[in-house]
């Protein structure tokens, strides 16, 4: 069957070599003429991920039996329009896929719904002091159909409201922006599958990030379980089942970040994927079911069994696994450790490089300048803990002057 996968970078490589793996034709769409993916695809179009009618262009021209993207917000709603165009199954039907996509529409979803978040606007470029009266400094502004952290600040004053206003609606394609009162708390990630309306959860993790300021919220890994999860079990399932309902989210997998302060858990944003922070890797780890072939199957409108979902019990799982997202300071990368020492350490299920040799590396503004990752495992927290000091104490991003510029956020 052929199979249009939206997205060529390094997140959509998996599914692409698992799709070609399970004897599909893979069609591979990207703007980018050398994303890495179209080298494993069959076929692959210059298209942005982003172009509604220029994938739907695609999925005729090639006859496609199904579309699909991973680890990427914005492409979930272009996969839904174009599944709507040619009649083709999809998880997720175009309006709940808006919800899920466009924050405008997923805040009032939220508001309407009683789901708990934190309190928001949504203004335009000749907005009024008086419009935020009844907001307090430190605020959030994000774009409101972007991903990756582009364009989120945390901001101190009206004046950096007005000052990088132009800078966020530099990543959307709408007029206005989201506006949010701060709120001090930690974030944690729930994960899970919807089949036919009854919601499986089988990750909840600890989010952990970075501020470089005024950029708020890089992620640079993900622990789990999430020190959060025994205490917050029920209410966290609760909550995670009212979105699935209020959203209509018949089918496929749930991506749910929420934030967990002195006044509890607020939802920060949702998203109808698997997400982007590998978790088709690690997530079969402590599950045992393949999310890759979940996914597949499910947009080409194959019925996924449940039995393993059903199954698994997350409160009482005694696995122990972390997603290490690492970023390096500015430099000309000379030398890179060999990823293949790295995997023989104990605990290390895999490790890659994002960026090649001779790759200049950015000051972190987002995501994008994530260097690379590990997923570690261990028999304990404190043994998790140990393989993730041993694997960091190996691993080296040099400059031309032989500097490891790795930046060592976690595993000190």
């Amino acid at each position: 069957m052929k199979i249009l996968v939206l997205g060529g970078s390094n997140i959509q490589l998996n599914v692409i070599q698992r799709a070609k793996e399970k004897g599909h034709t893979v069609i591979v769409s990207d703007f980018y003429p050398h994303a890495p993916g179209k080298a494993y695809g069959d076929y692959s179009e210059n298209v942005s991920t982003f172009d509604i009618d220029g994938n739907i262009q695609v999925a005729k021209k090639y006859g496609i039996d199904g579309v699909l993207t991973i680890g990427t917000d914005q492409p979930v709603y272009t996969a839904a329009k174009v599944a709507e165009a040619l009649n083709l199954p999809s998880p997720i039907d175009a309006k709940t896929a808006k919800a899920v996509t466009n924050k405008k529409v997923m805040k009032q979803i939220f508001a309407q719904n009683k789901i708990p978040t934190v309190a928001f606007a949504l203004l335009k470029k000749d907005f009024a002091d008086s419009d935020l009266y009844s907001f307090q400094f430190p605020v959030v502004i994000k774009p409101l159909d972007s991903q990756g952290q582009r364009g989120v600040y945390k901001l101190d004053s009206m004046n950096d409201i007005r000052n990088l206003f132009d800078d966020v609606l530099s990543f959307s394609r709408k007029k206005e922006i989201l506006l949010e009162r701060f709120y001090p708390s930690d974030e944690i990630t729930v994960s899970g599958w919807v089949i036919n309306g009854e919601t499986y959860v089988f990750s909840i993790v600890d989010r952990l990030t970075f501020n470089n300021y005024p950029h708020i919220g890089v992620c640079i890994g993900h622990h789990f379980p999430s020190k959060y999860m025994k205490k917050y079990y029920d209410e966290i399932l609760s909550i995670t089942k009212n979105i699935v309902a209020a959203f209509q989210i018949k089918n496929g997998p749930i991506y749910f970040q929420m934030l967990i302060g002195e006044e509890g858990i607020k939802v920060n944003e949702i998203a109808c994927r698997i997400g982007g922070a590998y978790e088709d890797e690690y997530v079969p780890q402590i599950i045992g079911i393949d999310l890759l072939d979940m996914l597949i199957d499910s947009a080409l409108g194959k019925t996924i069994d449940p039995t393993g979902l059903k199954h698994f019990d997350l409160y009482s799982t005694d696995k122990h696994v972390s997603v290490e997202m690492f970023f390096a300071k500015t430099c000309i990368i000379k030398a890179l450790t060999d990823m293949e020492k790295i995997k023989k350490l104990p605990g290390v299920l895999q490790a890659k490089h994002n960026f090649q040799i001779g790759t200049e590396i950015k000051e972190i503004a987002n995501a994008t300048q994530r260097a690379g990752y590990m997923i570690i495992q261990g028999k304990s927290a404190v043994d998790l803990s140990s393989n993730i000091k041993r694997a960091y104490d190996q691993l080296g991003i040099y400059d031309e002057a032989g500097n490891n510029m790795l930046i060592r956020f976690n595993g000190k």
